[in-house]
């Protein structure tokens, strides 16, 4: 097994003890708020199978996609920025801290380089290229958020992991110490560096690196700091948790939400674009980054198609969007890209 380390551990022992206390664990696997099915759709999963191998050309970039390179070790503005790097990976400086979410930077999403691979010119940014650490931000253990190379790779730059309760199993199995380790429950929060506070919410998801599901959490969180309130949404389908993050939480400066990797056969764990800007509006936030598309082919649509439907619907909802380049600064309060860049493909 020392050659698959890449699919991580369950939690045992003292961990699962811990787990089986969670309000949101019931029936030996952690739950959603609502009664979720994890395929809606009559497609077995030899036909959808299928449908994944032969998938259609525009589920992938003709060419390589543009980009923008950010020395983000030369972040001067005052003001929190957000740099995005594809899918859901992305970068926040924010009160002189380096905040990194969900990073991945080994040029594919699944547990084996030749399978789900980062589209041409989506993966500019390396590991390398990241500053010092702050925190790092897992928001779940799927593939896709937690890549164990990049993790491996960020070890000794990271000095603080606020993750979802059970997601830490893995990094310690993969020589993680525990002591720099958090682990969230839904609604639990912390205070980081004197000025910070993080905060764990529901998402509508599910969890596993392999057959066995849902033995972690998955959550969105919410950042607080004196100047500024975001909204990191992680993956999650639509449902009224939003409107309750918003009560408790809201109004936001951000909302950093899924719009990509959707289809009919599994609507209640990801969202349509046109959620994602109900989503925003729920949580009563200022402005709205879609992310979860970009980067990766998860599912059957065109690579460009979530952010040609979530732009269409934020401008008939009135809903205020960002679509930057991949590496390109939003600076909240001051620059809030909005080119819409994927046409040139279309």
């Amino acid at each position: 097994m020392f050659l698959f380390r890449q699919f991580g551990k369950a939690p045992s022992g003292d961990e699962y003890v811990k787990i089986k206390k969670s309000v949101n664990y019931k029936n030996n696997s952690f739950q959603n708020l609502s009664s979720t099915e994890m395929m809606t759709g009559n497609m077995s999963y030899m036909q959808l199978m299928w449908h994944f191998i032969n998938r259609p050309s525009y589920c992938v970039p003709a060419r390589p996609l543009p980009s923008v390179k950010t020395n983000l070790h030369n972040i001067q503005s005052s003001n929190a920025v957000i740099v995005w790097f594809g899918h859901s990976s992305y970068f926040i400086r924010v009160n002189h801290k380096n905040i990194l979410v969900d990073p991945v930077f080994s040029g594919h999403a699944s547990p084996f380089s030749f399978t789900a691979k980062s589209f041409p010119g989506a993966n500019v940014y390396t590991v390398a290229d990241m500053p010092p650490i702050d925190l790092l931000i897992l928001t779940h253990d799927h593939y896709d958020h937690l890549d164990y190379d990049t993790v491996l790779r960020l070890k000794g730059k990271v000095k603080q992991i606020c993750t979802s309760l059970g997601v830490g199993s893995h990094l310690r199995y993969w020589g993680f110490d525990k002591e720099r380790i958090i682990e969230f429950d839904w609604w639990q929060e912390r205070k980081l560096f004197d000025d910070m506070r993080l905060t764990a919410a529901p998402a509508r998801h599910f969890s596993g690196r392999s057959f066995t599901r849902n033995k972690s959490l998955w959550s969105s969180f919410i950042l607080q700091t004196p100047g500024c309130n975001i909204y990191l949404g992680g993956d999650s389908g639509y449902d009224t948790h939003f409107a309750e993050i918003g009560k408790r939480f809201g109004p936001f400066e951000i909302a950093v939400l899924e719009c990509g990797q959707y289809n009919e056969n599994w609507k209640y764990i990801h969202m349509m674009p046109e959620q994602t800007v109900q989503a925003a509006i729920d949580l009563q936030s200022k402005m709205l980054m879609p992310v979860h598309w970009g980067k990766f082919c998860l599912s059957l649509h065109p690579w460009y198609q979530p952010a040609q439907r979530v732009q269409g619907a934020a401008k008939e909802r009135g809903q205020a969007i960002t679509t930057p380049y991949i590496g390109e600064p939003v600076i909240l309060n001051e620059n809030y890209p909005a080119t819409q860049w994927w046409q040139q493909f279309v």
